[in-house]
């Protein structure tokens, strides 16, 4: 049990000798670039009307993307709908996650070979699902894990109880990756539950539970790789413990200024993801503001194309939103495809 948060890098940008590789960093920064550019997109994009609604995720971004890093293309990600960044990291197209924020059930149809559930909007019922995908890849002796990430409001969810137990007694390979933010919605995480940690909870199923910095990248990294690791030798499930915030509101329909005060969103703007890994770059002599001017710009434009092809697609038919429902279309559903049909022309 490791319930002092494990960190690398700290929040003014420094690490004890020797530091990581620089070049590994550099790649992982230029993802946390991207993701936060997304996420501002995306908040813009739902503010005019663009997008039904969207769940902002700054200051999460080094959870996310330390989080999907070791894992290898045959491994599963089950996610949230906070969790943009860490599925397209793990190969899930931005267009399809904006397809998903437009109310587009083809958002949820993910390219062939990238092994990642839709987007979950029911809270902590994808842990179960991804306990179960676990076990498949076991019983198949693939070697494959599943890493499932969820919010602290989700351990309140008896499902959460369902997939630690399950996972305990069976020995899945399934990685659970709590992003502590705080809050779950207006409910402060000290209402949530009374014991000290969330990762403690991870005794009670049979387990290894680890608290770890959220916002330091390499420190994700460095404990979610050692529990794939794990997970991967017969070893068991392990529940992580990502201490994060959540800069902005839990939905763009939510205004977080309600419930929480100033002075504690300000205390973790100095805790920035982004600012920590930039700030030892520079002290590597590893970043300029050009190489940032050069990073942003292309990022922008793969954020600004998935934009422009998630708009372009057509909407479907009055007739198309029957075709996924059933392999061969109830008579009941056949009705009402075809009055639909008939009231559209």
């Amino acid at each position: 049990m490791y319930l002092k948060p494990r960190q690398i890098l700290t929040p003014d940008g420094r690490t004890d000798p020797p530091g990581p590789d620089t070049g590994t960093v550099r790649t992982a920064y230029c993802a946390l670039v991207e993701a936060r550019l997304y996420d501002r997109k995306a908040s813009a994009l739902q503010r005019q009307g663009r997008l039904a609604t969207y769940a902002p995720y700054e200051g999460q971004e080094a959870a996310q993307v330390g989080a999907v890093a070791p894992l290898r293309p045959k491994d599963w990600l089950v996610a949230s709908y906070r969790d943009a960044a860490a599925m397209r990291f793990h190969g899930y197209p931005w267009k399809n996650l904006l397809l998903t924020r437009m109310g587009d059930e083809r958002g949820g149809h993910p390219p062939e070979g990238v092994k990642s559930l839709p987007p979950s909007v029911t809270v902590g019922g994808h842990m179960i699902h991804a306990v179960g995908v676990g076990w498949a890849e076991q019983l198949l002796g693939t070697g494959a894990v599943a890493l499932t990430m969820f919010g602290d409001g989700a351990t309140s969810e008896g499902d959460f109880h369902e997939a630690m137990n399950f996972a305990g007694v069976y020995r899945t390979p399934t990685v659970f990756f709590c992003q502590n933010n705080g809050w779950a919605i207006s409910m402060p995480r000290v209402r949530q539950t009374a014991s000290e940690t969330i990762a403690q909870k991870a005794v009670a199923y049979g387990f290894l539970g680890v608290v770890v910095d959220g916002n330091d990248v390499l420190a994700v990294e460095q404990v979610v790789s050692e529990a794939v690791e794990r997970a991967r030798a017969g070893d068991g499930p392990t529940l992580i413990e990502a201490l994060t915030y959540r800069i902005h509101g839990h939905t763009t329909a939510d205004d977080h200024r309600r419930y929480r005060a100033e002075v504690e969103v300000a205390s973790w703007l100095g805790r920035d993801p982004l600012e920590r890994v930039r700030l030892w770059l520079e002290r590597q002599g590893a970043w300029d503001e050009e190489w940032q001017a050069e990073i942003e710009r292309e990022a922008s434009e793969r954020i600004e194309a998935a934009v422009a092809e998630a708009e372009a697609i057509d909407p479907f038919t009055a007739g198309e939103i029957f075709e996924a429902m059933y392999y061969e279309p109830t008579p009941p559903l056949v009705a009402q495809r075809d009055l639909a049909e008939r009231s559209s022309r």
